[in-house]
């Protein structure tokens, strides 16, 4: 998987088919929320993820508060979104299961 930056026209069609993510007010990252019923789930995704992200070497710019996990995703050697992060996106669509 490239780490090339993606063209707006991309990003957006890569948005239109995963859900609840939205382009970032940077324009150079994509971002979402995911709201667990408690903390434990929260974390447990938080840990899924994180293996799934170091097997990538694809890192995510997270917090966690509770049972909301906030995500922002791009790729910083590209100074944008790349194809890295609309996998590692789908990845924590499947997690969340949806």
């Amino acid at each position: 998987m490239t780490r090339e930056k993606l063209s707006k026209d991309a990003i957006t069609a890569a948005l239109a088919e995963l859900g609840d993510w939205s382009l970032a007010t940077d324009g150079a990252s994509i971002k979402r929320s995911f709201v667990f019923r408690n903390f434990s789930e929260a974390f447990a995704f938080m840990t899924r993820v994180a293996l799934a992200a170091e097997k990538m070497d694809h890192h995510p710019d997270w917090s966690n508060v509770y049972k909301t996990v906030d995500v922002t995703l791009n790729t910083h050697d590209a100074g944008g979104v790349t194809a890295l992060d609309i996998a590692l996106a789908k990845k924590m669509n499947h997690y969340f299961g949806g």
